[in-house]
């Protein structure tokens, strides 16, 4: 048995950065990072599309990603001058059709009020600005003009998790199996090796495996791990000036180096809970919805070639695709950091720096994400998020 202050389940770049803050927050209690996945192989970080962007329809979101965006601005103040994580801000293009225009307006006004740089232009513009881009089947579109691009995941985990490594933060590899609660609190986590782990407070950082490990506290938390589908392919024209672009249809293609990668195929609702060993590409996707939408959005790849693909899971709340953020109210020492539908990589820091300072200072002091409680969850009160990609 070992006892700790903190326990957080999960490393990845939620749970490693909910660590890093509590540190830098000035918390000098023990920390153990518990995560089944230590190569990340197939973690939700590492198999994502690795983007930041700012075109959200609620403004703590739009907060939260600007919190992440001021860190990559600082990043090797903050990390060494040696830090690099490949951000490329080629912004994102979120299209529309007449039918979602006014969608689209809302959100846009939302984030202008935030001091997010997105642009609102109709198609004739747009086709002006990207004049690869054909305008069949869309009246206009917001188009990040900075703020908004591209990373390597894998270079932030590492920053963070080498950070971990000088601030006395135990780093230990294994699989929760059970959680022990005593009346209104969490009393300690069993891992499948035998091992048990006493703490104060526990951390649900578990990804697309959160809502199991809250079952396992006698907890209901609707998040399950979904899975997409990343493909990767050649085309003769290169488009440097191409940003992130999302189709009416939710089918998105963005550069990068020599090729290109889409996904966005499946239903953003409905597909259900994936298998937590199927991590295989849905490749009917790419031939039957992907190909003929890129065909008719980007008239010249009608002639491509796909070369690979991957899949992975990503932790869906199924009640409103937004976060889960902050403590249960009656299992006050059990702290959520889920749910977030997609766009946990690039709210990571912040919602670590959010729960760091609720542990260390008992509130939120940067950004108040009291609106990603967990009551809404137990009143089935939905704080939907209308921009998921």
């Amino acid at each position: 048995m070992a006892r700790y202050d903190v326990v957080i389940i999960g490393g990845a770049i939620v749970g490693s950065s909910v660590a890093y803050y509590l540190r830098k927050e000035g918390f000098t209690g023990s920390i153990a990072l518990v995560e089944r996945d230590p190569q990340f192989a197939t973690a939700a970080t590492t198999l994502s599309m690795a983007s930041i962007r700012q075109q959200f329809s609620i403004a703590e979101n739009i907060k939260l990603s600007r919190f992440t965006l001021d860190l990559f601005r600082r990043l090797r103040q903050e990390f060494g001058a040696e830090a690099d994580i490949g951000f490329r801000e080629g912004g994102y293009l979120i299209l529309a059709s007449d039918e979602g225009m006014p969608v689209l307006r809302a959100n846009h006004a939302t984030q202008a009020a935030e001091g997010a740089d997105i642009v609102l232009e109709d198609a004739a513009a747009l086709v002006r600005r990207f004049p690869w881009m054909s305008a069949e089947g869309i009246v206009g579109g917001a188009y990040g003009v900075n703020g908004e691009g591209w990373f390597d995941a894998h270079a932030l985990l590492g920053l963070l998790r080498k950070a971990l490594r000088s601030m006395q933060v135990e780093m230990i590899a294994g699989d929760v199996a059970a959680i022990e609660r005593g009346g209104n609190r969490v009393a300690a986590v069993a891992l499948r090796d035998g091992s048990r782990l006493e703490a104060g407070t526990f951390v649900n950082a578990a990804g697309p495996n959160a809502g199991v490990v809250a079952a396992m506290a006698g907890i209901e938390l609707p998040v399950e791990p979904r899975k997409r589908s990343v493909f990767v392919f050649e085309a003769r024209e290169r488009y440097a000036d191409m940003p992130l672009l999302v189709d009416p249809s939710g089918v998105y293609v963005r550069p990068e180096g020599s090729v290109y990668l889409t996904g966005g195929a499946e239903p953003e609702e409905g597909d259900g809970p994936a298998d937590p060993a199927d991590f295989d590409p849905a490749w009917p996707l790419f031939e039957e919805i992907i190909w003929p939408v890129l065909a008719t959005r980007i008239p010249a790849f009608e002639a491509i070639k796909a070369t690979r693909a991957w899949a992975g899971h990503y932790d869906y709340n199924t009640l409103d695709q937004n976060a889960v953020i902050g403590p249960h109210p009656e299992v006050a020492n059990f702290l959520f950091a889920n749910g977030f539908s997609g766009h946990g990589l690039q709210q990571a820091p912040a919602v670590g720096k959010a729960l760091a300072e609720l542990i260390v200072h008992g509130g939120y002091r940067t950004i108040d994400c009291s609106a990603f409680g967990y009551e809404r969850i137990h009143q089935g009160r939905a704080f939907r998020e209308l921009n998921v990609i």
